[in-house]
């Protein structure tokens, strides 16, 4: 069994246009030589004018929810920045949560992906969602309302081109046949994939075909315990086998009275999620922008919750 990991996100979004962009990077490298896990980057390719929907859990939002930007904020697009990440550090694994993959031409993101993990020997995890607005599927020219089937359809490509020398493909929206895409992805059956949703269905069928992680969202991430059993329950309905998924929690972040993160009290909320079936704990937090003193508190937030999980 793989021991407890431990995630930051690396934020790459900010409303400041003038925000260096060198100091996300160099968090990034202090996240790599810390000994956390994974870092994980988050997707928009436009905005519209109406963010308060991403509180409407209807659109695939989540019940209170707040964008972290205004339409004008600054965001990278989580591929480049994984890149950069790849170029400059060692063992981390890079992850998007979550990308928008339905917004990208399959065939192209299949190449992107498996350079991506050729470069960085095998570190790449793809986080993927259908995401909650409608401006950025109508900015690429898409459905809104087919956001599900657009999904499958690109993870059906990125799995084909990945996993076979010579390719052919049949969808109502592509087909092609005896297609060579090379290189092929570093990591057996090409690059995981963790798939973000609520416990229906659509994600479980979703997870039984493509999943090798989840990523719950809404309801599913208050009551981890119950979700993970009830999602394993419908992948295995869907004649899928639950039985190596991984499945990402939040642990609780306490802060201490001057508002940093308590590396320790924040660690001790991850032993009940591992009980509970997490094996990938994500910890939110603001880390200094001083890339010594962010160093200096990673290092014991890894170390707190290697203590916690062993």
């Amino acid at each position: 069994m793989m021991a407890p990991q431990i995630s930051l996100q690396l934020k790459t979004f900010t409303d400041d246009p003038g925000h260096d962009w060198s100091t996300t990077l160099a968090l990034g490298r202090a996240m790599d030589a810390a000994g956390v896990d994974r870092v994980v980057v988050s997707d928009h390719v436009v905005f519209g004018e109406n963010p308060d929907a991403y509180a409407d859990p209807r659109l695939g939002g989540i019940a209170g929810g707040r964008q972290p930007t205004g339409p004008d904020g600054q965001w990278l697009e989580p591929l480049i920045v994984l890149t950069a990440l790849a170029a400059t550090t060692t063992r981390i694994r890079l992850g998007t949560a979550v990308l928008l993959a339905a917004l990208r031409r399959p065939a192209v993101l299949a190449k992107q992906l498996a350079t991506l993990d050729v470069l960085s020997g095998g570190r790449l995890d793809l986080g993927v969602g259908v995401g909650w607005q409608r401006e950025e599927y109508e900015a690429a020219g898409l459905s809104f309302e087919r956001r599900g089937r657009l999904l499958d359809h690109t993870l059906e490509v990125c799995q084909t081109l990945w996993t076979r020398n010579r390719s052919s493909y049949a969808s109502p929206e592509l087909s092609f046949e005896n297609i060579h895409q090379m290189p092929k992805p570093v990591q057996p059956d090409g690059v995981p994939i963790w798939v973000s949703g609520t416990v229906n269905d659509a994600v479980a069928r979703r997870l039984a075909r493509f999943g090798s992680g989840w990523i719950p969202w809404g309801p599913a991430m208050r009551d981890p315990a119950g979700a993970i059993a009830a999602m394993k329950d419908r992948i295995a309905g869907l004649d899928g086998d639950p039985a190596g998924l991984q499945v990402l929690g939040h642990a609780t972040t306490v802060k201490n009275p001057d508002g940093s993160i308590d590396p320790a009290a924040t660690a001790a909320s991850a032993p009940a999620l591992v009980a509970a079936g997490v094996t990938d704990v994500r910890v939110t937090c603001s880390l200094p922008s001083d890339t010594g003193r962010a160093a200096d508190l990673l290092s014991e937030l890894v170390g707190a919750f290697r203590s916690a999980t062993r």
